[in-house]
């Protein structure tokens, strides 16, 4: 089920115009892979400026099946694309560590990959030391810099929130600073 939680912003006729004009423009996908709760954050980035139209998770049932939980994953995503057609999707990277959860949530990133794929959405990815580098100046920044950044670079005066919502637009503002 996709649970958008941010402001989505209307998307107004400018956004069509631009995109047929010689200015730089783009749409970035933010994602935040997980099994229970896939974070993702929509940017507009425009002429110097940049807007959150959307920012929510994908949530999946943990009484089902994990098969069921990935077609959940890449049903709403295909809405998600459906809806925002973004230009580029940017893809936070495994961070392996032991956990019992490691191979469900490399498995739910791959079904994210997949479809990013079918609907012929070039990807990028990057690790969390690169997004907190690329964001709050650092690779060993806190969740607190990493959000304070999210929060200025789109001009927010309340946090996105849940966390991975908070955490797919900082991998959006990733993809847009390391074009």
């Amino acid at each position: 089920m996709v649970v958008p939680l941010g402001r989505a912003l209307p998307v107004q006729g400018a956004w069509a115009v631009a995109r047929s004009q010689p200015i730089f423009a783009m749409r970035i996908l933010g994602i935040d892979p997980g099994l229970a709760r896939v974070g993702y954050g929509v940017i507009d980035f425009e002429a110097g400026q940049q807007r959150m139209l959307d920012c929510g998770m994908i949530r999946t049932d943990p009484g089902r099946s994990e098969g069921d939980r990935m077609v959940e994953i890449a049903s709403d995503l295909r809405q998600l694309l459906r809806r925002w057609q973004p230009d580029l999707a940017a893809v936070e990277k495994f961070f392996f560590y032991r956990s019992s959860t490691t191979i469900s949530v490399v498995q739910a990133r791959g079904v994210l990959i997949m479809t990013l794929a079918r609907f012929k959405v070039p990807v990028v990815e990057f690790p969390p030391m690169q997004i907190k580098l690329a964001l709050a100046g650092h690779g060993h920044a806190d969740k607190g810099d990493v959000l304070a950044a999210v929060m200025r670079e789109l001009n927010l005066s309340d946090p996105p929130r849940p966390d991975d919502a908070a955490d797919a637009l900082a991998v959006a503002l990733t993809g847009w600073f390391q074009r």
